[in-house]
């Protein structure tokens, strides 16, 4: 069976995550069915990472394998056509070999979050950010970030429900910007790993932000960390500012 590696970009709100579940809408869920409407059958598609409710994506990666040979780019055509009017689109399809597979293969996962300061409601926004009416400080979420890069036992940052084996994990990149966009400034979170645990991001952010509303120090994320104790991390920030961003893979499947 021909397989096919697809990059997939969607708006989280209306689903319930990108795991398929009974009864409810999934990105997983939207895209094998349409899969169906070109060969009807069954189809299981495998995923770079599973985004909670809410959670965006401009560069998700999954498989599918196919009965027939398809040309990548009738395939990712007629699969925008049958996932219209959800907010999913597939922006890249490429064939790979038969054990390429978009989990297993994954190099590194890159997150994007956007806090957006402003006191005003956002209007075009909404949805996409998660809005906070105070000014951050940047430098300081810096120096508490620095803390968290590199190999820890992440067990302060992981939800209770994570089915990771282990909470050790190696923390590539946390980094910061401050944007200046028309609708107001944002801060943009760079926050890339091979992989993650439940909920870790959000727990990075939500923490981070106490610290540049100056509720935290950068000593007290430290010791957060060291603690390894969910009761020590600060509040989980909502999902709406975050973003599958990219998935890196030895030989980018898209060119």
């Amino acid at each position: 069976m021909p397989r096919y590696a697809l990059k997939v970009e969607y708006h989280g709100a209306p689903f319930a995550g990108w795991q398929r579940q009974k009864d409810q809408a999934t990105v997983q869920g939207r895209i094998e069915a349409a899969l169906a409407k070109l060969e009807p059958r069954e189809h299981t598609i495998a995923a770079a990472g599973r985004t909670d409710a809410g959670v965006h994506a401009l560069g998700q990666v999954a498989h599918c394998d196919m009965d027939g040979t398809w040309e990548p780019f009738r395939l990712c055509e007629a699969l925008n056509y049958h996932l219209k009017p959800a907010p999913v689109a597939i922006v890249g399809c490429a064939a790979v070999a038969d054990d390429w597979h978009a989990r297993f293969s994954a190099l590194q996962r890159q997150y994007l979050f956007r806090i957006l300061m402003r006191r005003a409601p956002a209007t075009h926004q909404d949805g996409l950010v998660w809005q906070v009416k105070h000014d951050l400080d940047i430098g300081a979420m810096q120096a508490a970030a620095a803390h968290l890069v590199g190999r820890h036992d992440f067990t302060t940052f992981r939800s209770t429900i994570c089915q990771a084996d282990s909470p050790v994990k190696t923390l590539d990149r946390l980094d910061i910007t401050r944007v200046d966009t028309r609708h107001g400034p944002e801060m943009h979170f760079d926050v890339r790993a091979r992989s993650f645990l439940h909920n870790q991001v959000r727990s990075f952010v939500g923490t981070l932000e106490r610290v540049g509303a100056g509720s935290w120090t950068a000593e007290q994320v430290a010791g957060a960390l060291a603690a390894r104790d969910r009761g020590a991390c600060g509040p989980v920030c909502p999902p709406q500012g975050l973003y599958l961003a990219h998935v890196t893979y030895e030989g980018d499947p898209f060119g």
